[in-house]
């Protein structure tokens, strides 16, 4: 499983959060304590939010604890909204077009979770895409394609209702497989203006994630783990929740797939 930063608030260091804290996103990449494993050395990402509508983006495939050049920007960069991914990985090469965050146009979006069965429906979800949608697939991971997923159920006008559907879309195609729906979805996804979080699971078991006021901007954080276990005040983000944030503050609200609209094609 991956590790994640999502921040939205006044404009800060990403160092404040990335590289600085005594258990920011780089020690999580080798020293994970709420992860399956705790190294998360396949590779990361950043996309942070500045003058232009679009994010900017850096991934890289060398673990993060090991490129200077990720610490150098991190000091660098001031940003009111970025999210910034450690990956490992559970399937799918460790290349840069693997790495975490995905962008399209002015949207960022970074996972940590599973398909369960993939390969037994990944060509099933890629054949329903609109081949709009299905050009723009760099990758070949699960994360990307649900991401294109969320694109093509309308995520620029409706982000709940789409990461819904698409969440429908995973489930029924697994069935139709004869597999039992096993998804595991901890998700951050922004436009430019809000960021959003899901996390859900179709057990018991969706990968965890956190929320507190960040002091040094007036915003506030997602993480999948605290970075700092002493001095926040750190809160659960429940499962099967969907949460949203902007400048007037967060909501959290009940999340659960809803119906697929379109058929598969098997």
């Amino acid at each position: 499983m991956c590790r994640w930063a999502a921040y939205l608030g006044e404009a800060v260091f990403l160092e404040d959060i990335v590289t600085a804290p005594c258990h920011s996103l780089i020690a999580q990449s080798h020293c994970a304590q709420e992860a399956k494993s705790p190294t998360n050395g396949d590779g990361f990402g950043l996309a942070w939010y500045g003058d232009r509508p679009e994010p900017g983006l850096y991934r890289d495939i060398l673990p993060a604890w090991s490129d200077p050049n990720l610490k150098s920007l991190c000091r660098q960069i001031r940003s009111s909204l970025f999210l910034a991914h450690v990956r490992a990985s559970t399937g799918g090469a460790t290349s840069r077009m693997n790495c975490h965050p995905f962008t399209a146009g002015r949207w960022s979006f970074m996972h940590n979770g599973q398909i369960g069965g993939f390969e037994r429906i990944r060509r099933a979800l890629e054949n329903a895409l609109s081949d709009d949608v299905f050009d723009r697939r760099e990758g070949t991971t699960d994360s990307e394609l649900f991401f294109l997923l969320m694109i093509d159920e309308g995520l620029a006008g409706d982000p709940q209702g789409a990461v819904s559907r698409a969440t429908a879309r995973v489930i029924d195609a697994s069935r139709r497989a004869g597999l039992e729906p096993a998804l595991r979805l901890t998700a951050a996804l922004s436009d430019g203006e809000s960021l959003h979080a899901v996390r859900y699971a179709t057990d018991s078991h969706a990968p965890t994630l956190y929320t507190s006021v960040f002091r040094n901007g007036g915003g506030r954080c997602l993480m999948s783990e605290p970075f700092d276990r002493d001095g926040g005040d750190w809160q659960p983000i429940p499962p099967s929740s969907f949460v949203t944030i902007t400048r007037d503050g967060m909501t959290t609200r009940p999340f659960a797939p809803e119906p697929a609209r379109l058929a598969l094609v098997v």
